[in-house]
């Protein structure tokens, strides 16, 4: 059998988005270690402590770093789908919306934009109608659980209007 035709050899390239997934995973190992080192440790017999969970987490970390350095490098994770960008800026603009109106426009109002534009990134694309339905549905759970439940959520005009 001749081997002209044969393709050239594929240079094998690392996954780099492993790496940067293993780099994280090591990050945070770290950290985990640094503050079970730092915790406060009480008088006792046993060598168990409060640490101890922390240390099996972080050292649980390590080897699935170690593990996904050596895929990577191996190149032998399955092929990715395409990630769509827009819905997952959509979903994480409505976090960032919540956190930052929770205190000054109150629950229903903060969560009513997170509900509007998690519709909006999961394909729902009349942002005037559900921004005010999700409005009404959180003002629905603020009444159950401050009114009915007696818990602390925070209050703005909208609710205020009402009680």
């Amino acid at each position: 059998m001749s081997r002209g035709n044969a393709p050239l050899a594929t240079k094998r390239r690392p996954d780099w988005a492993a790496l940067i997934i293993a780099i994280c995973l090591f990050v945070l190992a770290a950290v985990m270690l640094w503050d079970a080192t730092h915790m406060k440790a009480i008088a006792q017999y046993a060598r168990i402590g409060p640490a101890t969970a922390p240390k099996v987490v972080a050292f649980g970390l390590i080897g699935l770093g170690i593990w996904t350095v050596f895929e990577a490098l191996r190149n032998e994770f399955p092929e990715r789908e395409h990630q769509e960008v827009a819905p997952v800026i959509w979903i994480v603009a409505g976090l960032a919306a919540q956190m930052l109106l929770l205190k000054t426009a109150g629950f229903s109002i903060a969560t009513g934009i997170l509900f509007a534009f998690t519709a909006r990134g999961f394909g729902r694309r009349k942002l005037w109608l559900s921004i005010p339905t999700g409005i009404v549905f959180s003002f629905v759970v603020w009444i159950i659980f401050s009114q009915m439940l007696q818990l602390t959520l925070p209050a703005g005009p909208f609710e205020r209007l009402f009680f």
